[in-house]
């Protein structure tokens, strides 16, 4: 099984203006497929903006078969290439942060509501999510999706591991001075659950925030395989199942657990 060329697109976009942001993704998902990759993985509300005002966020939310999920869907069969991005979802009266994943034939693969959010701003604009494992099947790759603040969390990504996630999607919306998230603890959580994580982070001042940029492919060996700057950038990585196996037979950290000894952390 090939390598998944997963490109990884650091940029924080246009605040509040969905339709020059669907051209933005439009754009990159050409440069992705031309330099060969099957996968693209956006920052967190990157459809929107992140720094919005609540009653922005809600009315700029969209259902996850709404408008610009269509359009992405076009982007994506135009393309040939899957799409993770990052949106405000309108369910009812909830509003979530959310991410989805579209294959490359434009069709609706896996939607993700945030499950733990992060501080006042979010707490204030967003529904949690409830569900912690969201996966899909892509190009032979289980993948998993999961929001900024949720990778924190290690009781998450273990609930990944446990659940077979080979590939996990964090679209981020990391802020100064918590650079370390991105540089030290992603490749220690890839190491320790034995699988590959896309980081992508927004980048610049959008309002009260200051985003670091950043983003990486970090493998299951603990290596950050591919790394951006502080600026808007595409950066690409490779998936490789063949290194995926090697690694986890290799390590035996999810082989030797004690899971009766756990009780205490719920």
């Amino acid at each position: 099984m090939p390598p998944l060329r997963t490109a990884l697109l650091q940029s924080s976009g246009r605040l509040g203006d969905t339709a020059d942001n669907l051209k933005a993704l439009d754009e990159a998902a050409a440069r992705a497929a031309q330099a060969g990759a099957g996968l693209l993985v956006t920052s967190e509300m990157f459809l929107t903006g992140y720094a919005l005002e609540t009653e922005d966020i809600a009315r700029l939310a969209e259902p996850a078969d709404g408008a610009s999920a269509r359009a992405i869907g076009e982007t994506a069969r135009r393309h040939g290439v899957a799409v993770l991005y990052g949106y405000p979802e309108r369910d009812g009266g909830a509003v979530y942060n959310a991410a989805q994943l579209i294959g490359p034939d434009g069709s609706r693969q896996a939607n993700y509501r945030k499950t733990h959010l992060f501080g006042p701003f979010e707490q204030a604009a967003f529904t949690p999510g409830d569900t912690p494992v969201v996966q899909a099947d892509l190009n032979g790759l289980r993948v998993g999706i999961m929001i900024c603040y949720d990778v924190e969390f290690p009781e998450n990504v273990r609930a990944h591991a446990l659940a077979g996630t080979d590939l996990l999607l964090v679209p981020t919306a990391q802020m100064h001075p918590f650079q370390f998230v991105a540089e030290q603890l992603v490749p220690v959580r890839a190491f320790e659950n034995q699988m590959y994580i896309a980081y992508v982070n927004r980048t610049g001042p959008e309002g009260e925030f200051e985003f670091i940029g950043l983003s990486c492919l970090a493998s299951p060996d603990g290596v950050t395989r591919t790394r951006a700057g502080r600026g808007e950038e595409l950066v690409f990585g490779e998936a490789d199942p063949e290194l995926l196996r090697a690694s986890r037979e290799t390590n035996p950290y999810l082989r030797d657990r004690r899971p009766g000894l756990y009780a205490s952390l719920v």
